[in-house]
């Protein structure tokens, strides 16, 4: 699961580039590994704006559908969270045992917005306790410390050619001015209507990652961060082809998400799984969280890969060819060997795998069924 990172968005993956990161696959892994999903396909901020290059740019995501079902790939994630991909204010936040889990916390992520970034009108978009700590914290922070949390927070993807100046981030951030969340929500149905045929010739899966944190931020709409925003896109483009990528530790970090009741729901039109687990600070949303281990946080986690087990049974017993869902365990705290490997954060090899063997363990005690 990778993608090409080097190509900016708005700009077309070639068929020569898809290859060669397949051949860097096959000769690093002994020809053990194929490159089978995409994650992700970025989705240009002027497709989302509909900015003056969206009409070009969709031509060039649509050039990139067709490159990449040439090379044999059908399952292609994406994401539509204006301006930043994922976010948190600490990218190593330490552990009582040793290792180190990324961390959102919202005083700190409010500090940044209100005094870092000093976004216009940032101090209405939290409540007076929220702004209160907000301004302590600033207050006792030193320039090493404001300049971590600023690379905390536009940090995003692993690989990924985008950064941003706080210039920048402003100036990004005010090209949504006149965006609100129904007009969002509608540029991305709009999206997925234009490529949509394409998809569906190819044979291509196309699935929408959630928004992580799943609530504003910003002063940014953000439109794929509950059930009911999966129900109304999906239902407006009612096509097997588009689906979505379940991800438990962004739907978890919302206290009025069950992530079983989710997976249950779009269970025909889940096309990749992220698992992972997250442990809230409050039942309230906006919260702070950090990323827990796979089977500790508040995600029910064995509920969800029963649901999905559940599923591809069933799309076994149809033939389908899609009837395995791809799953990689999401994310993972740094133990071990991790610490100070130099790793992408949230990209730890010991952790992963960790998560990884948890996640076997449970698909095979319910597959035994000896797990309750």
């Amino acid at each position: 699961m990778t993608a090409l990172h080097h190509v900016p968005p708005g700009i077309a993956w070639t068929i020569e580039e898809i290859r060669k990161r397949q051949e860097e696959i096959r000769t690093k892994s002994c020809g053990a590994l194929e490159w089978s999903v995409v994650e992700s396909l970025p989705v240009s901020e002027a497709i989302k704006t509909k900015g003056k290059d969206h009409h070009a740019h969709i031509e060039a995501y649509k050039a990139s559908l067709m490159a990449l079902a040439k090379a044999g790939i059908s399952t292609i994630c994406y994401n539509f969270m204006p301006v930043l991909d994922w976010t948190r204010t600490n990218l190593r936040w330490s552990l009582s045992n040793g290792g180190t889990a990324m961390r959102f916390d919202l005083v700190e992520f409010a500090a940044f917005d209100c005094f870092i970034l000093e976004r216009d009108s940032a101090t209405k978009d939290y409540d007076d306790a929220t702004l209160e700590h907000a301004k302590q914290r600033f207050s006792i922070m030193g320039a090493d410390e404001k300049s971590t949390l600023s690379n905390a927070v536009v940090a995003g993807l692993p690989g990924a050619t985008e950064s941003w100046t706080l210039t920048e981030l402003r100036d990004a951030i005010a090209s949504y001015s006149n965006i609100d969340h129904d007009q969002l929500r509608q540029n991305h149905i709009d999206f997925l209507s234009d490529i949509v045929p394409t998809v569906e010739t190819l044979g291509l899966r196309m699935c929408c990652h959630p928004d992580d944190p799943p609530f504003p931020l910003l002063g940014l709409p953000r439109v794929m961060s509950s059930e009911e925003d999966y129900s109304y896109v999906l239902d407006s483009v009612d096509n097997r082809c588009i689906g979505m990528t379940l991800c438990t530790g962004s739907l978890g970090a919302s206290p009025y998400n069950d992530c079983a009741t989710i997976a249950r729901r779009f269970a025909s039109k889940i096309h990749f799984l992220h698992l992972r687990n997250v442990t809230r600070d409050s039942d309230q949303k906006p919260c702070s969280f950090f990323e827990d281990e796979h089977l500790s946080g508040q995600v029910d986690m064995v509920a969800v890969i029963d649901v999905i087990l559940a599923e591809e049974a069933r799309r076994r017993r149809e033939n389908r060819v899609d009837a395995e869902i791809p799953m990689r365990p999401d994310h993972g705290q740094e133990i071990l060997s991790d610490i100070n490997a130099g790793l992408h954060p949230g990209y730890p090899a010991v952790g992963r795998l960790k998560g990884l063997a948890e996640i076997r363990g449970v698909v095979a005690g319910l597959n035994r069924g000896v797990v309750q």
